[in-house]
């Protein structure tokens, strides 16, 4: 079973998350998936291999609609 988008968040450096989320109001919208892809690439570099979530967490978080892709504005 795939870890869940917030169990896994929950492991993110304080740090990071603040530098990843900036003015985004992650109670009003979710997550961007270009926004987390910053959090791998931050473990990428410097070799936080391990923290790295799974194909298959990262699929199952789209598909159960964890984060999103993109984010369509209502006009």
């Amino acid at each position: 079973m795939a870890k869940s988008f917030k169990d896994w968040w929950a492991s993110v450096p304080e740090d990071l998350k603040k530098k990843v989320k900036g003015n985004d109001d992650w109670n009003s919208y979710k997550p961007l998936l270009n926004e987390i892809n910053y959090v791998f690439m931050a473990f990428n570099t410097s070799g936080k291999h391990s923290m790295m979530p799974s194909h298959d967490d990262l699929s199952s978080w789209i598909k159960n609609g964890e984060i999103d892709v993109v984010r369509m504005m209502k006009k």
